[in-house]
């Protein structure tokens, strides 16, 4: 988790964003992680997806530059730096690993997190390169 993290804040600084958000996590993740991509369907969803995220770096994101994300989440704690539904996406994937009882958070874990929330910028990311955010998560459940 840690270099996904890593990757979610080099990109938010690159974007000129002010705080590491959904997206950025999805982005980073899905580049880090083989069982995130795994839980797509294929290679041309994932292809969309990522050719989508891509897009959102190169200036389709501009639209958020500068903006809060703010689903309406409450996360539990703040984070400066971090939009709250990026707080809360981690709180959800930390649950799930310690309802396991693993030290370690997986990618699921965390992507899982992000679909929890449908009103975050990662589940629009997905819903505009055409994946079903609500059967990915069933794919993870």
């Amino acid at each position: 988790m840690a270099s996904v993290v890593a990757g979610a804040r080099r990109r938010a600084l690159r974007d000129g964003d002010r705080q590491i958000d959904t997206a950025h996590l999805l982005h980073s993740l899905l580049e880090a992680d083989p069982s995130a991509r795994d839980a797509f369907d294929g290679g041309p969803q994932l292809a969309r997806v990522l050719g989508y995220l891509v897009q959102r770096s190169i200036g389709y994101g501009l639209r958020w530059q500068g903006s809060v994300e703010d689903s309406g989440a409450i996360p539990a704690l703040t984070q400066p730096g971090w939009s709250p539904a990026a707080v809360t996406a981690m709180e959800t994937a930390l649950s799930r690993a310690a309802a396991r009882r693993d030290a370690r958070v997986h990618g699921t874990d965390l992507l899982a997190g992000l679909l929890a929330d449908p009103e975050c910028r990662a589940v629009e990311v997905l819903e505009h390169a055409g994946a079903d955010a609500r059967e990915v998560a069933a794919r993870l459940a």
